[in-house]
Order: structure tokens, then C-alpha cells, then sequence
């Protein structure tokens, strides 16, 4: 092993060396070499001494620990013998252990008897300051406030710190609070029977209520008495009522709506003439009636003290105590409550009486917030209101929202008064019903608007009533339930409406049209009854009924999703479905048992998405836009298909080569053709209705697609198919110009010849005179027939040079060829 050692330490040496001393040069670097490691061998003895001194240091601090903890034990265990053999001697055990569970057993009896002292001791405490209030109260009420509110407060503290005693003295507490409130309505009982002595002598709450003078003080002094009386549970309020809870009201207007209350319950209960179940108007308006009366009498001798007593504590800004108007309405409420909640069962087996009732109670609700501006104290939250009460807390919602879409009785909207209950689906069914109802209004929009049905204005005016019905609503829930329920079923239903009669229109037409639309021939057969009443203009009429009808529900629900009631609750239903889908998981429903994808698919595909964008009748007005591009193409292409019908005489003329006139001529002077005259009938027939029917836009492009169809029609059937002579041509221009007149008539100047801008530059060409240009065309450079025909077919350059210079844009070389290649003249 030595030799293995100094074998290994040979070797270092030697590569030590061999690194440092390279090169014969090196050699004179040899005596700082060996000065260096000398250096570095003291170096590395002096850390050796060092960590030599460490390690004896560690050494002996060691064994001085160690010999520290075996005297420590040794002196334990003498102690817990000399407590083993005490405990023994104590409890007069045999072992330690029975020693150690008597002595438990010891100090658990003497915990239970200080718990027990600590009882005797706070129950003497309670009884003390029961006696004591109770003592005083009749002698020296100020002075038996003090003592009961101790008892209160120390009531509180008790209910207050059960919790975190895991509920360990529930009899304790009980005792506690039962005490504090019989207290509470004893004294309560004893200081409003002294204030109603007070009120009594200012006659409340007659006519000629007086306060002054010794009588006002007493007044103000019972009202101080019971607002202190009320003090712990005032403290205990938030500094808002959540809109859920029943807001508390102050113990002096409890005693001063008393009489208040026995007069509403003469008049609004048993068989008097006031107490009628259809007119919930009635103890709805004596609400009001009784704030106009006494609004004045509190804000003048209430107020003062409410804002003294409340300003700087943290109900300053709660109205309900801070404010002596919705204080007295807060008061005022609970007589209302059990009198509408009292007649819900009847009234829910009446269907008109519930639509009617709801709609009283949402009115009552709208005028205690706007006009009397009652929060209800819920601050910005604000009041949700009676019908909230009734139809959320109390559940009569579901009735409410199914007498509301289904409830069958027969009245028509135009007959009703602003105060008659809206039945949505009935009410819609009376509207379609009549057969006047899809007959075209032509009076309740701008002339230049395209003109709806009927049905189509009431169906609207429905709508907007049913978001009458619903926006005073506070419910999200609610609100959403009845737009997809009963106002976006409607819209469902009556473009069902609109879609059959489309369809039974395609059914029952022409072959063409049934081709199109895959309908067998045994289903044309079947409805070839109808066929008389849906030709010609009567076809068209029925297109325009459901196309006017689309259009204006359509634009309806666009003004609707721009309506602020609408953006709200488009808004609040975005953020509810992006925290729903954020959530992952299980996702809850948006209302009800409407999930996100239910309500999507019935609003708007946008809904739950980041991007912006999207509205709450996206998918209902989609429909409609969809049905209302499907009637423009089917009423396009029905009258396309009439005016080529008609034009099958006009292309059976053949004797534009043989006409001959050279005396005449402008074009204009010429009389139309005959053969024309059904056409240009059926064209101003139908432009003069859809004119009156359509507004502009729609109108220039079914007037478009039909000239176009038109100048197809010309082009292949006659400009293309026959010969012409000079005559011939002018004769084919003018009754084009014909055309043109018609269209221009009710589409704006100019529409006509747009349309059929080709075969337009086609007629100059055409009508070229032998000498020169048309007469009646100063915008073409004077240029003879074979002018034109040499520079035209010597090449396609020169060809386009003397079209650019006619002003002809439209029309190619080889079109412009094949045009004159129709004129006889140009025939040899």
C-alpha cells in the first residue's frame, strides 16, 4: 500500500514538473517555482493546525453536551418519581396510571363547577337587568332603557359567540334571548301605548292633525323613546338592505300606520263594495292616496329627527331610515303584503284576473320607485318590488308566465284599453285569424318604405306590449324566460306563417317554379285549385305580402337590439354565460332549465363568446332575413318568367326585313308594335304595384333582374335570330325605348336603359344610317354604316378604336360584328 502511495505521489511529482518546466528556458524560473510552493506548503500547514484546533474545540463541546443531558435525565426521572409516589399518596392509587385518570376525573368536576358558577352568575346577571328594566320602565322609561339595552347587547354577544363554542350552551342562549324579548314587547307595548295616548290627542291621523307646543314635544319624546327602544336591532342592520330581505320598519310608524291599517282592512276585506277581487286598482290607489295625505306631516316633524338620530351613523345612507317618505312606505308595506298575498290562490285560478293583477302590481311597483323614489334601503341595488315578492319568493311565477302564453280568451289588440291584460299566444291568434290581416297597409309607414301586412304591424305592436309586460321585471331570470317563452315564440310562429304561404305559393305555380323546387307533379295536381288566385298579379301580391311582412319584422327586431332595455339584458346574459363556461365542468343554466346552448340557439350564436358583437334576436332575425331574400329571388323569378312569357308573340315577328320607310325620321315618331302591347301592360301592371308596395331599393333590383331578363330575351330571340333593314332596326329601337319608358316610370330616370346597357349600345350600332349616325343620338360621332363596318372588321385594334370613339363601352368587337352582320344592307 506504501508503495502503491508513493508510486501515486512519483507521478504527480512528475507531471507537476513536466507542466512547469517545459522548455530549458523554464530552468531560470526555478528558484521562484520552488519559492511558490514553499509558500503554498505553509499555506497548507497553517489550515491544517487551524482545523486541528476546530475538531479538539467540537470534541469538547461535545462531550460537555452530552454529559449535560445524562445529568438532565438522571434528575427527571427523580422527579417523576418523587410525582409518581405524590399522585399515589393523593389518590390512593396502586399505579400511576389510576392515579393520573382519578386526578382528571378531579379537575374535569372542578371545571364543570366554574362553568357552572359562571352560568348561575350570568343568568343572576340577566335576571338583574330584567328586574331592573322592568322596574322602571312604567316610573322612569328613559331609565329603563339602559338596563335592557345591556340585556340586548349581551344577548347579541352570546348568539354571537355560539359558533365558535361549537354551539356548547344553546339552552343558555335561548334563555338569554326569550328574556331580552319579552322585555323588548313589554316595553314595546308600555311606549306605544304612550305614544298612541299622544297621537290620540293630536287627533291622528284625521284631517286636522295638530302639533304644537307641549303636544309636539311629547310627540318627538315618544318617537326618541321607541327609535331607542329599536337601537340594538338598528345597530344590527348593514348599511344596505339586501334586496332579498324585508326591509325593517321603525317601531313609531308600526305605531302611527296602526289606524292606517284597520281602515284598509275595513275597507279591503269582507263583501264591501271596495273590496273587489278584479280590481286590485283599488287598495293599490289607497296606498297612494294615503302617502299624498301624510307625506307632508312626516317630512315636516319626522325628518328632523330621522336625519338627527341616523346622520352619522352607518345607516346615513340608507333610505329606509334616513328618509321619512320611504320610511312611511316601508310601514306601509307589510298591510299590502298579506293582502295581495292573501288573495294569490284565488286570483290564480283566474287567468285574465292573474294577467290583470300582475300587471296592477308591477304598475304599483314603477310608481313607488319613479315618482316616490323608493329604494326599498338596497341603495343602488334598488327595490325589487311587489310582483318580484309574488311572483319569485312566493313562486307564481311558472302560473303567471303559462297563463301569459296560453290562456285562451277572444279580444283584439286594437279594442284594447292600456289597462287590459296582454295574453300573448291568444292575443296572436286573434290577430292572424282575420283574413284582412294580410292585406297590405299601405298607411302606417313612410310612403317610401316597403309596405308591411296587417298581421305583420300587429303582431309588432303585440311584441312591443310584451315587452311592456316584462321590462319592469327585476329578475334577469324572468326577463329571459319571457323573451324565448312567449316573444321570441311569437316571432317563431308567425314566420311559420309567413314560410307556408311561401311554400304553398311555390306549390301551387307555375311548372317552372315547382321544378325548382323538387315538388312532384302529384302535389301540383293536388293544388291546382289554387292555381286561378296565385297567377299573374294576384302571385305577385302574395310574394310582396310576405316579403313586406319579413322586411319590416326584421328591421323591428334591429331597432329592438338597439333599444337600452334590450342591450342590458343582452349584456348581463354575455356575462353570465362567459362566467358559466369559464367555471368548466358542470355548467349551470341560465335560467330556469334553460342552458347556454338552449339560449343560443333560440338568441343569438354570440352568446358566450369574448369577441364583442351580437345581438339578443341574432337567430330570430337571421330567419327573417333569410325568408325575406327567398321571397325577393321567388318574386324576381316569377316575374321574369311572366314578362318572357309574354314576350313569346313579340319574338315570333319576322318582318323587320321587309319593313321600308325611308320618309320617316326620328325613331320616336314611330308607333310601338303591337305585339308589344302585352308585355309593356304586364310590366307597367306589376311595376305599378310593387312601386306602391316596395320601397326604391327593392323595387331597382327586381326591375333590374327583369330588364335583364328582358334584353337576354331580345338579344338571342330577335336582334340575334333575325334580319333587319334600316326601317326595321329604328322600328326594333323604339319599341325597345318603349321598354325603357315603362321602367323608367317607376324606377327612377334612366333605370331602364341601364339595365340593358348591352342591347342599348347594340340599337346604335343597328340603327346606323347609311350616311351617317342616328338622328336621335347626338352623343354618337357622325359616322356612316360602312364607316364603321370597315373599321370594325378590319381588325380587333381598329374595332375597339371606333367603338371607344360611338361611346360604345359595353358591347366587344365580336358582339358589335355580329350586330351589323344583322342589317340586310350589309348583307352582299
Amino acid at each position: 500500500m506504501a508503495s502503491l502511495q508513493q508510486t501515486s505521489r512519483d507521478v504527480r511529482v512528475e507531471d507537476y514538473l513536466n507542466d512547469k518546466l517545459q522548455t530549458s528556458a523554464d530552468l531560470d524560473g526555478l528558484d521562484s517555482l520552488l519559492e511558490n510552493v514553499k509558500n503554498q506548503q505553509a499555506l497548507l500547514r497553517q489550515q491544517l493546525a487551524e482545523a486541528e484546533r476546530d475538531l479538539a474545540e467540537s470534541t469538547k463541546a461535545s462531550e460537555e453536551h452530552s454529559s449535560a443531558l445524562l445529568l438532565q435525565a438522571r434528575a427527571f426521572k427523580k422527579r417523576q418519581a418523587d410525582v409518581d409516589r405524590r399522585l399515589l399518596i393523593v389518590t390512593q392509587s396502586e399505579t400511576s396510571d389510576d392515579a393520573i385518570e382519578r386526578f382528571d376525573k378531579d379537575i374535569r368536576a372542578l371545571q364543570r363547577l366554574d362553568v357552572a358558577i359562571g352560568y348561575v352568575e350570568l343568568l343572576a346577571q340577566v335576571e338583574d337587568l330584567s328586574t331592573e328594566a322592568r322596574r322602571n320602565f312604567k316610573s322612569s322609561p328613559q331609565a329603563a332603557l339602559q338596563p335592557y339595552l345591556r340585556l340586548q347587547t349581551l344577548a347579541n354577544t352570546l348568539k354571537e359567540a355560539q359558533p365558535a363554542a361549537e354551539d356548547a350552551a344553546p339552552h343558555l342562549v335561548d334563555h338569554v334571548e326569550k328574556t331580552a324579548q319579552s322585555l323588548w314587547q313589554q316595553m314595546k307595548d308600555s311606549f306605544a301605548d304612550d305614544f298612541e295616548k299622544v297621537l290620540n290627542k293630536m287627533k291622528w291621523p284625521g284631517k286636522d292633525v295638530a302639533v304644537a307646543g307641549t303636544l309636539e314635544r311629547e310627540w318627538t319624546e315618544g318617537v326618541e323613546r321607541l327609535l331607542d327602544l329599536q337601537e340594538p336591532e338598528l345597530n344590527a342592520q348593514h348599511d344596505h338592505v339586501r334586496p332579498t330581505e324585508e326591509p325593517l320598519v321603525l317601531l313609531p310608524l308600526q305605531v302611527m300606520v296602526k289606524p292606517l291599517d284597520q281602515r284598509f282592512g275595513y275597507h279591503f276585506s269582507g263583501d264591501r263594495q271596495t273590496n273587489k277581487l278584479d280590481k286590485p286598482e283599488y287598495f293599490l290607489s289607497h296606498i297612494i292616496g294615503l302617502l299624498n295625505s301624510y307625506d307632508e306631516f312626516f317630512a315636516l316633524h319626522l325628518q328632523p329627527i330621522l336625519r338627527n338620530r341616523f346622520k352619522k351613523s352607518n345607516l346615513s345612507m340608507t333610505s329606509i331610515f334616513i328618509d321619512s317618505t320611504s320610511a312611511l312606505i316601508t310601514a306601509l308595506l307589510p298591510m299590502l303584503r298579506r293582502k295581495v298575498f292573501g288573495v294569490m290562490p284565488q286570483i290564480a285560478k283566474q287567468p285574465q284576473l292573474l294577467s290583470h293583477y300582475i300587471y296592477e302590481l308591477m304598475s304599483f311597483d314603477i310608481t313607488l320607485r319613479d315618482e316616490w323614489g323608493y329604494d326599498g334601503g338596497c341603495g343602488i341595488d334598488g327595490w325589487k318590488g311587489l310582483a318580484w315578492e309574488v311572483l319569485v319568493k312566493k313562486d307564481w311565477f311558472g302560473r303567471w308566465l303559462e297563463v301569459e302564453k296560453n290562456c285562451k280568451y277572444n279580444l283584439h289588440i286594437t279594442n284594447q284599453s292600456a289597462n287590459t291584460p296582454q295574453v300573448a299566444l291568444s292575443r296572436y291568434q286573434t290577430i292572424i285569424d282575420p283574413p284582412e290581416s294580410f292585406e297590405i297597409d299601405y298607411d302606417s309607414v313612410e310612403p317610401s318604405a316597403t309596405k308591411p301586412t296587417n298581421a305583420a304591424i300587429r303582431v309588432n305592436d303585440l311584441l312591443e306590449t310584451i315587452t311592456d309586460r316584462y321590462r319592469p321585471l327585476p329578475s334577469f331570470s324572468q326577463k329571459l324566460r319571457f323573451l324565448i317563452d312567449i316573444q321570441i315564440a311569437i316571432f317563431d310562429r308567425y314566420h311559420s306563417v309567413l314560410a307556408d304561404s311561401l311554400e304553398k305559393y311555390i306549390y301551387s305555380t307555375s311548372s317552372l317554379a315547382r321544378t325548382v323546387q323538387g315538388v312532384s307533379s302529384s302535389t301540383s295536381r293536388n293544388t291546382t285549385k289554387d292555381q286561378p288566385s296565385l297567377e299573374g298579379l294576384s302571385g305577385i301580391e302574395r310574394l310582396t305580402r310576405v316579403y313586406g311582412s319579413a322586411e319590416y319584422l326584421e328591421n323591428k327586431m334591429g331597432d329592438w337590439s338597439d333599444d337600452v332595455f334590450f342591450l342590458e339584458l343582452w349584456e348581463e346574459l354575455q356575462d353570465r354565460a362567459r362566467a358559466n363556461t369559464l367555471q368548466g365542468g358542470q355548467k349551470k343554466n341560465l335560467a330556469g332549465n334553460m342552458s347556454v346552448e338552449h339560449v343560443a340557439d333560440k338568441t343569438s350564436a354570440a352568446v358566450g363568446n369574448e369577441e364583442s358583437g351580437g345581438a339578443l334576436f341574432d337567430e330570430t332575425a337571421g330567419a327573417y332575413r333569410r325568408l325575406r331574400v327567398r321571397t325577393e329571388g321567388i318574386l324576381t323569378d316569377t316575374f321574369v318568367q311572366q314578362i318572357r312569357e309574354s314576350l313569346r308573340a313579340y319574338g315570333k315577328v319576322g318582318a323587320w326585313s321587309a319593313l321600308s320607310s325611308p320618309s320617316l325620321g326620328d325613331g320616336m315618331s314611330l308607333a310601338i308594335s303591337a305585339e308589344l302591347d302585352a308585355p309593356i301592360g304586364l310590366l307597367q301592371s306589376y311595376l305599378s304595384f310593387l312601386a306602391g308596395a316596395l320601397a326604391q331599393a327593392p323595387l331597382r333590383r327586381i326591375a333590374r333582374q327583369v330588364v335583364l331578363a328582358v334584353q337576354a330575351v331580345m338579344w338571342d330571340g330577335v336582334l340575334m335570330k333575325y334580319r333587319f333593314t334600316e326601317m326595321g332596326a329604328r322600328q326594333f329601337g323604339r319599341d325597345i325605348r318603349g321598354l325603357w319608358e315603362v321602367v323608367d316610370g317607376f324606377t327612377g330616370s334612366g333605370q331602364g336603359q341601364i339595365g340593358m346597357r348591352r342591347l342599348g349600345e347594340g340599337l346604335v350600332l343597328l340603327e346606323l344610317k347609311g350616311s351617317g349616325g342616328p338622328d336621335d343620338d347626338e352623343a354618337v360621332v357622325d359616322l356612316s354604316l360602312g364607316d364603321v363596318e370597315k373599321r370594325l372588321f378590319k381588325d380587333n385594334e381598329s374595332g375597339r378604336e371606333v367603338l371607344e370613339e360611338m361611346g360604345l363601352e359595353v358591347l366587344s368587337e365580336s358582339d358589335a360584328r355580329s350586330v351589323l352582320e344583322r342589317r340586310i344592307d350589309l348583307s352582299g
